[in-house]
């Protein structure tokens, strides 16, 4: 069940393709930028990994179900999708900040009462689906698990990583990256 690296990287030139939910961007787009400002933000290898491939559940979606766009109107669970796939091939320093950081979006709604309104309308519409903002039980909580200050810190890329005709560096800048973290 587990892919490897060529497979993932044929997955993001294959689905990446496909327009990422809402935004005016396509998955490939939204992957390189996430990973180009964890990379410029000091990250560590698996950081940039992970902002890399947040959003790999998506495309594993698409490709089961054939779809050439994401279905917005359900939460897919797309953060823990693409773990079974990822999991013979990375740490969890890479794979629990992608499964964490859907629930790093709800803490950032508690904690920071401008971070609401600076979500995308797509972003806010995903995070109804994906259970609202945490209670402040649910967000101790969360901060409790290993990585979620990494997924915090993904989720911030992932919020700024739509923006359309953004010049970043191509897949292949990442060949190093994956194969540096990968087991």
């Amino acid at each position: 069940m587990s892919l490897n690296l060529p497979e993932v990287v044929s997955l993001l030139e294959r689905r990446g393709q496909n327009q990422y939910g809402m935004e005016a961007i396509n998955q490939l787009e939204h992957a390189l930028q996430c990973a180009h400002l964890a990379e410029q933000a000091g990250e560590t290898t698996e950081t940039v990994v992970a902002s890399l491939l947040h959003d790999l559940g998506h495309l594993l979606a698409a490709e089961r179900e054939g779809v050439k766009e994401n279905n917005t109107d359900q939460d897919d669970l797309h953060q823990y999708m693409a773990l079974p796939f990822l999991r013979g091939l990375f740490t969890d320093a890479v794979l629990e900040p992608i499964r964490l950081h859907v629930d790093a979006k709800r803490y950032l709604c508690l904690i920071e009462p401008s971070y609401w309104a600076s979500l995308s309308p797509a972003s806010k519409h995903s995070l109804e689906q994906q259970g609202g903002v945490f209670n402040e039980a649910e967000g101790q909580a969360f901060m409790l698990q290993p990585f979620a200050a990494e997924a915090v810190r993904l989720r911030r890329y992932d919020d700024l990583a739509k923006v359309p005709a953004k010049v970043v560096p191509g897949l292949d800048h990442y060949a190093e990256s994956l194969r540096q973290v990968a087991l």
